[in-house]
């Protein structure tokens, strides 16, 4: 961003006292506390319900969130010249959660609880998007699991992550299509009235006066809320090796604010057992140039692979302890 997107600021009513560079953003300190400009890539309708989001959960008492402000005009979005969108956000003067702080993990969890205990509508509010669930992605992702796969076999000349992909391929494909069908027999309570953050995660987590702050909202989706928990909880445990207190800790924290139902557990399970960091491996090599294949991807793909056993492990004693079928 530069010196031009800065002066998109006069639009809105506030004193700027100074401005600094951050992540893809400007940062901004102003006599209504420390803001954050950026530009905007969804669609227009996404903000709308956005802003309406941010401002029914601050109704209800959810302080920690980010919100969105208007300019002169009393709009969301504010153009450039070279017509581009940008939207103001209050932001937080702090760091993001710390991973490796398991304190700070369970309070980041307890906090996600808050927040879906706020944004459960009553009825379906104007704009809401269409409710995403866990069985139709997982179709989607076997479509596209199903396809790489036929890719490959035809694939005359293998580079040795594509040998090694192949090596693995049938058994996470075969485990993707089981979780799957699984799912599909389970039949669990709707969450249609739900809105999830769609996107919790530690970056979007920021620690700032002993209070758990959330930003980011923009990929909001209506599902069940373990949608978000799962995220959270898969992110910590692939970083961790699967280590179980991990895992029920972050579960316990939860319960503490919200919790969960019989049938959340059962969703939750499914959600963690689908291969899904598989698939994300699958899907950025497939759809990223096959001339040259970052050594990163055969990293990411040993690690999956090494870390199995240790989910297996996990999953086993997570069906135990809450009862899942």
């Amino acid at each position: 961003m530069n010196d031009r997107s800065v002066s998109l600021l006069d639009n809105y009513n506030i004193e700027v006292l100074r401005t600094f560079k951050g992540r893809g953003a400007i940062l901004c300190e102003t006599n209504q506390g420390l803001l954050i400009l950026k530009e905007y890539e969804g669609h227009h309708e996404r903000v709308l319900f956005q802003d309406a989001l941010l401002t029914m959960i601050q109704e209800k008492g959810f302080q920690n969130s980010e919100r969105i402000l208007k300019n002169k005009e009393q709009e969301l979005l504010t153009r450039d010249q070279d017509g581009k969108f940008y939207v103001l956000k209050t932001y937080f003067e702090g760091r993001e959660c710390d991973v490796r702080d398991m304190e700070e993990c369970r309070q980041a969890a307890g906090t996600l609880a808050k927040l879906h205990r706020v944004s459960q509508m009553e009825e379906p509010m104007p704009g809401a998007p269409v409710m995403r669930n866990a069985q139709t992605e997982f179709e989607k992702h076997n479509k596209e699991l199903r396809r790489v796969r036929k890719f490959l076999k035809e694939r005359s000349q293998k580079t040795d992550f594509e040998i090694s992909l192949m090596k693995y391929y049938d058994y996470f494909f075969y485990l993707a299509l089981q979780t799957t069908e699984e799912l599909q027999d389970f039949q669990g309570e709707e969450a249609a009235h739900f809105v999830c953050h769609g996107d919790y995660q530690y970056h979007n987590i920021i620690c700032s006066g002993g209070e758990m702050n959330l930003i980011n909202f923009e990929k909001y989706i209506c599902d069940s809320p373990v949608r978000d928990l799962c995220l959270f909880m898969r992110k910590l445990l692939e970083k961790s090796n699967w280590v179980q207190n991990v895992g029920f800790e972050l579960i316990d924290a939860y319960n503490r604010e919200r919790p969960l139902e019989k049938e959340e557990y059962q969703q939750l399970y499914y959600r963690l057992s689908y291969p899904e960091k598989f698939w994300k491996i699958v899907n950025f090599y497939f759809n990223s140039g096959k001339a040259w294949i970052p050594g990163k991807n055969l990293e990411k793909l040993n690690k999956v692979v090494g870390q199995e056993k240790d989910k297996k492990i996990f999953l086993e004693k997570f069906k135990s302890k809450y009862g899942v079928c």
